[in-house]
C-alpha cells in the first residue's frame, strides 16, 4: 500500500500476531503496544516490578522509534495502559527519566488485563519527517 512503511527491529519483541511493530504514514510513526518482553528471550521481565517493567517497555519503544529514524524527543503522544492505577507513581517516575524535557502528550488508563500478565504497556505516535 502506497504511503506506508513498516518498521521492524530486533531491538524490540517480534510481533506475535498479524500486526507490525510500527508503521510510518503521513510523517508519523505509529507503534504497536509494547509490553515488557525481553526482545532476546521473549519472556516477561520482572513480573512484580513496575519500574523494571516500565523501563523495558520504554526501551522497546525506543528501539522501534530509532529503527524508524527518529528519537524519543520527537514523540508527540503516548498511551499508557496499567493493570492497576496504584502503579501509576512508580511508572511515572521511570517514564520521566525517558522524557526529561518537553514530554509528549499522554493518556494513562487502567485496564482489566494485559497480554502475558504484564502490568504496564505503552504505544506511541512519533514525528519522523
Amino acid at each position: 500500500m502506497a504511503g506506508r512503511t513498516i518498521v521492524t527491529t530486533p531491538g524490540a519483541p517480534a510481533a506475535v500476531g498479524p500486526y507490525s511493530q510500527g508503521v510510518i504514514a503521513g510523517g508519523f510513526l505509529f507503534t504497536a503496544m509494547q509490553i515488557p518482553l525481553d526482545p532476546s528471550s521473549g519472556t516477561l521481565v520482572s513480573p512484580d516490578d513496575i519500574p523494571a517493567q516500565t523501563r523495558r517497555v520504554l526501551e522497546n519503544l525506543r528501539a522501534i522509534v530509532e529503527a524508524a529514524g527518529s528519537s524519543l524527543e520527537r514523540v508527540v503522544k503516548v498511551t499508557v495502559y496499567l493493570q492497576d492505577m496504584a502503579d501509576f507513581a512508580a511508572m511515572n517516575a521511570v517514564y520521566g527519566e525517558f522524557f526529561p524535557r518537553e514530554p509528549p502528550a499522554r493518556t494513562a488508563v487502567a485496564v482489566a488485563a494485559l497480554p502475558r500478565g504484564a502490568r504496564v504497556a505503552m504505544e506511541a505516535v512519533v514525528l519522523v519527517s
